[in-house]
């Protein structure tokens, strides 16, 4: 809790000595904001891309399944196999 209450303080000065700063700090301020939002970017696209597989992948396993029911209920001679 200390830990968060000090991240503010310190967020907070940041902010108030980033509101008086010469246009070359505010270009630097600047690029490096847009370089950590571009790695966020990023990282969420690598996240959303590998969410995106497993769901595939899931959907497959699925398929896999209802077909292998589908197969089983079939050799069993369970009428209404389909839905």
């Amino acid at each position: 809790m200390a830990d968060i209450e000090q991240e503010k303080s310190d967020n907070a000065e940041n902010f108030s000595m980033a509101t008086n700063v010469d246009p070359k700090n505010m270009q630097e301020l600047t690029q490096f904001v847009q370089s950590l939002l571009q790695g966020m970017q990023d990282k969420f696209q690598s996240m959303s891309d590998q969410i995106i597989g497993r769901i595939d992948e899931m959907g497959s396993r699925i398929d896999d399944l209802e077909k292998n029911i589908a197969d089983l209920m079939t050799q069993a001679g369970v009428e209404g196999a389909d839905k």
